[in-house]
C-alpha cells in the first residue's frame, strides 16, 4: 500500500524562485467521498491517475499510476467542479525536495511549499522563504480549493 507523509506551509518570498524551473499542473476531481479523492493530472506531456485516503495526523493511504496523456485529457473533461491550475518548483533543501505550488485561476496569490516524509516524527531543513505550517488546514487542500478557491476566502 501507497502512503503518503506530507507537511504543507505557506511561502513568505520568492526567493525560491531562484532554484527551481517550474512546470505547469493542472488537475481535477472524478470523485471526493467520505475523505477520499480520485484525482487526474497532467504534468507537461504526461498523465497521472492518484486515490487518496483519507488524512490521519499527516498521512494517508495514496495510489499514484501513470497513464497515457491524451486519456488524463479526457479525464480532466469529465471532472466534476473547477480544476486546479498551477506552476509547481522542486527546490532541494538539506536531505529533501520541496515541491512549491504557485496556483493560478481562482486561487491565484496563493503559494504552498509541501514535503513528503518518511515518517511523521522525521526531522527536515526549513528553508528561509518558509512560513506558516498549514498541514493540518483542509482549506489549503488541493480537493477543497477547487470547490472552495483562495480567491473567494481571503480578504
Amino acid at each position: 500500500m501507497g502512503k503518503e507523509i506530507e507537511r504543507k506551509f505557506l511561502v513568505t518570498n520568492t526567493s525560491w524562485k531562484e532554484a527551481g524551473k517550474p512546470q505547469r499542473i493542472q488537475q481535477g476531481y472524478l470523485a471526493k467521498q467520505n475523505g477520499v479523492t480520485a484525482r487526474v493530472r497532467t504534468i507537461a506531456e504526461k498523465g497521472f491517475l492518484t486515490i487518496k485516503g483519507p488524512t490521519t495526523g499527516i498521512s494517508r493511504a495514496e495510489f499514484e499510476y501513470e497513464i497515457p496523456y491524451a486519456d488524463a485529457l479526457g479525464l480532466l473533461e469529465l471532472c466534476a467542479g473547477p480544476t486546479i491550475e498551477k506552476y509547481r518548483s522542486l527546490i532541494p533543501c538539506g536531505q529533501h525536495l520541496w515541491e512549491v505550488d504557485e496556483f493560478l485561476g481562482e486561487n491565484e496569490g496563493l503559494v504552498v511549499a509541501e514535503i513528503e516524509l518518511g515518517a511523521e516524527d522525521e526531522s527536515f531543513e526549513k528553508p528561509l522563504w518558509l512560513g506558516e505550517e498549514v498541514s493540518s488546514d483542509k482549506r489549503y487542500f488541493n480537493s477543497k480549493l477547487a470547490q472552495f478557491p483562495y480567491r473567494d476566502w481571503v480578504k
